[in-house]
């Protein structure tokens, strides 16, 4: 039986799903991320802000975290490694690691909510600026402090002693390839989000490589999605508890391959991510760069991911319960939101509203609200978010579908509350892995198990659930949502929520 490796290299979690030809989950491994937090201020940051100070993860923690991941996914799918025929990847944007002459680490992984450049950069802010770097790029959401390349001349100015010995950057995803087969290469996916690729051309952009002092040597080589890396090199192999010459193939920006997961590059859809970000993806013929949007190289000629970002997704709610809910498991606070009526009785959630000191990110409190009342503010706040990225990527409502991912598509009433407040209905994946998936299936692919990625997303894609607006509850929530954006200032990045 030919079988294949996902690994989803997440944020909070590290994730590895092994997947028949067909596309079914066979076995999944699943672990948390052992990030550190330095502090670069003088005063120490809190508990509550400490991804505003630094975010890093060792190399060794890495490795040792991947390897319990497909050790976990290997023995609950009940397979030899052997039987492992390829493997791809899911990364994280803008995480990266800096390599000396020998291919040692300089740095451990600097993780993109890694916040020590806390100046703003004069460079940064005046490059992404000039005429044609939206054109270039893709960005249209310039890059931040989060960004690589702001930690990039963090370390050139910081510590330079350390910057002289830098022979190579590698985003997380490259280090991972370069380590298993000994290839120095990018995916054009990941490599988009750091501001030093020209998307049109696929190659790196010689006007920004010059701009922040990077040499086109420190970097990998750019490959599209799908593209075959090279055999895992018995050092490789041993790293994560595969078999040497097995083939790895080039992945992508995670929530560029949770949208191939659910199979949106053929169906007229949307896929929407609800984890530590929020985020939206759609599916494009044609490069039509455009403020408020990243658009990314996608799996054929011509075709382009276009993603839209919040950063008020799930991290509310894990905030909530951790400091305002002790005790408690998700599933009991989800239940309590379930008996407050929409609205919460007058109780709004303000975007992002773990930055908050206390409950000031919830107003007007109430002595009747309790903690489902809470929850479930939060719930409408991060379901409001979600409307305006839609908005923001389907202005026109072409896309007649949203398929959902990540920790919100576990909760039904989450779901609804979206299909409500959007008035677009919610199809379920069969599998909730769509990041792993996606990394798989374009190992089929490679494969020439399919003939395309068309063909292997029409047989591999299925739905075991579809969640549909509600009308009296749709017109409810339109009275919300101006409630909502009046208490909280919300706005649409381009025009207005349409609910029709």
């Amino acid at each position: 039986m030919n079988c294949f490796l996902g690994i989803d290299l997440g944020t909070s979690y590290f994730k590895a799903g092994i997947f028949d030809e067909n596309g079914s989950l066979l076995g999944l491994g699943r672990h948390a991320v052992g990030k550190r937090f330095p502090v670069f201020r003088e005063e120490k940051a809190s508990p509550a802000t400490r991804d505003a100070v630094g975010c890093e993860l060792p190399v060794a923690v890495f490795w040792d975290t991947l390897q319990c991941c497909v050790s976990g996914a290997v023995r609950h799918a009940g397979i030899s490694p052997r039987e492992v025929s390829a493997l791809s990847y899911s990364s994280q944007a803008n995480s990266f690691i800096l390599l000396d002459e020998a291919d040692h680490p300089l740095t451990p992984f600097i993780l993109w909510p890694d916040e020590r450049a806390v100046e703003d950069s004069d460079t940064l802010g005046a490059f992404s600026s000039r005429a044609g770097f939206l054109e270039k790029t893709g960005l249209g959401v310039p890059p931040d402090r989060q960004s690589m390349i702001a930690k990039i001349e963090w370390f050139q100015e910081k510590k330079p002693s350390l910057w002289e010995k830098v022979k190579s950057i590698m985003t997380i995803s490259d280090y991972l390839a370069f380590i298993l087969t000994g290839e120095r290469v990018s995916d054009v996916s990941t490599a988009s989000m750091t501001g030093l690729l020209d998307v049109p051309a696929n190659r790196w952009w010689p006007d920004a490589t010059e701009c922040y002092r990077v040499q086109r040597e420190q970097l990998s080589t750019p490959l599209r999605t799908g593209s075959r890396v090279g055999n895992l090199t018995a050092k490789g192999a041993k790293l994560i508890g595969l078999s040497a010459g097995t083939l790895l193939f080039s992945g992508g920006l995670d929530h560029h391959m949770v949208a191939i997961g659910a199979g949106i590059p053929k169906m007229n859809g949307l896929s929407e991510s609800t984890g530590t970000v929020l985020a939206c993806v759609r599916y494009r013929q044609g490069y039509a760069p455009r403020t408020g949007v990243n658009t990314a190289p996608g799996l054929e000629e011509n075709y382009f991911f276009e993603m839209a970002f919040d950063d008020n997704g799930a991290v509310a709610l894990e905030w909530y319960r951790e400091n305002h809910a002790r005790g408690k498991t998700f599933e009991e606070l989800l239940q309590e939101a379930r008996t407050v009526p929409i609205g919460c009785d007058g109780l709004f959630a303000r975007p992002r509203a773990n930055r908050f000191k206390a409950l000031q990110g919830f107003d007007p409190v109430q002595k009747g609200h309790r903690e489902g009342h809470f929850v479930r503010a939060i719930l409408e706040s991060t379901a409001a978010s979600l409307l305006e990225l839609v908005t923001t990527l389907d202005k026109e409502r072409q896309a007649g579908t949203i398929v959902p991912s990540g920790g919100g598509a576990k909760s039904s009433l989450w779901l609804q509350i979206k299909a409500n407040l959007l008035n677009r209905p919610f199809w379920v994946p069969a599998s909730g892995e769509l990041a792993c998936k996606g990394a798989a299936l374009s190992c089929t692919v490679g494969l020439s198990l399919y003939g395309s990625f068309d063909e292997a997303m029409e047989k591999q894609t299925s739905f075991c659930k579809r969640v549909f607006p509600r009308p009296v509850e749709v017109e409810k929530y339109k009275e919300w949502y101006l409630s909502y954006r009046a208490k909280t200032n919300s706005t649409l990045r381009e025009g207005h929520a349409d609910y029709n």
